[in-house]
């Protein structure tokens, strides 16, 4: 699809975006691109404020212009404020703002690991990003989760091992395994999906009780399992294991044959300098 254009059933295009199913319904009605407004009354629709690590409610405003001083940067403006800069007519932005109602207590997370960095390089004056700053943004732009109570398939994902995986125990796969994204680069990429397409992961061994969950309730216990580990384990971009998104069964339509995945430039085997999980 054309990027430009707004589309009210983008859901439809690709289960990559099965985390914004609830908000079919809202989305489907408006049938011109959602303005700050109409994002702002999706927020209030949810049972539970949406607030930063600051308590501070997030608001979606128009960007800024020209440069910003520390206050008025993007990440310590949401952590002061709850305002969150976002352009007009642009996917990247509203995905930005979808990720924010699904996963709050992931964001703001998130917002805080960035806030709390950014003061310290501002402080002591230093000029480099920090490796935690740089972590929290490649997972912020291309995240994805992944939730296993089969540890034998956490341990393929672990190992490169993508045909055994996503081939061979396809059913168990589709069982006991799933993948939510999270980066809101990525849901901009899956408006056009493509070969190629890889999200920066961390996987979480849960019970098989969590696969019998509502999707809002499984969406809500990956936020708060999400949220601590963010803040608690995060430390550089090696706690992120690379996950071929379009090697999930059903993901794409090619990958319903077995030689889709004798693709070795997309579903690659192990380097040395990959991290070990």
């Amino acid at each position: 699809m054309n990027i430009r254009d707004w589309n009210p059933n983008f859901v439809d295009i690709s289960p990559m975006f099965e985390s914004f199913l609830h908000l079919r319904q809202y989305l489907a009605n408006c049938p011109l691109w959602p303005e700050h407004t109409d994002l702002n009354k999706l927020v209030l629709l949810r049972d539970q404020q949406v607030l930063t690590q600051s308590e501070k409610q997030i608001c979606f405003v128009p960007q800024g212009i020209g440069k910003q001083c520390f206050e008025q940067d993007y990440e310590s403006r949401i952590y002061l404020t709850g305002q969150v800069q976002t352009r007009a007519k642009n996917w990247h932005d509203f995905f930005n703002a979808l990720v924010w109602n699904t996963f709050p207590r992931t964001k703001s997370a998130l917002n805080q690991l960035h806030y709390q960095a950014q003061l310290l390089e501002s402080v002591n004056k230093i000029k480099h990003r920090s490796t935690l700053r740089d972590a929290a943004t490649l997972f912020d732009e291309s995240g994805v989760i992944v939730v296993s109570s089969e540890k034998t398939l956490i341990q393929l994902l672990n190992d490169f091992e993508w045909k055994e995986l996503f081939w061979q125990q396809r059913k168990a796969v589709l069982s006991s395994m799933r993948f939510f994204v999270f980066g809101h680069g990525l849901y901009e990429k899956a408006l056009n999906p493509y070969i190629g397409m890889t999200g920066k992961g961390i996987i979480f061994n849960v019970k098989a009780a969590f696969f019998a969950q509502s999707l809002l309730n499984q969406l809500q216990s990956i936020d708060s399992i999400l949220e601590s580990f963010l803040l608690q384990n995060l430390t550089s971009n090696s706690d992120l294991t690379p996950v071929p998104l379009l090697g999930y069964p059903g993901w794409i339509e090619d990958n319903n044959k077995e030689i889709y995945y004798e693709n070795k430039k997309y579903f690659r085997e192990r380097h040395k300098s990959d991290p070990v999980s």
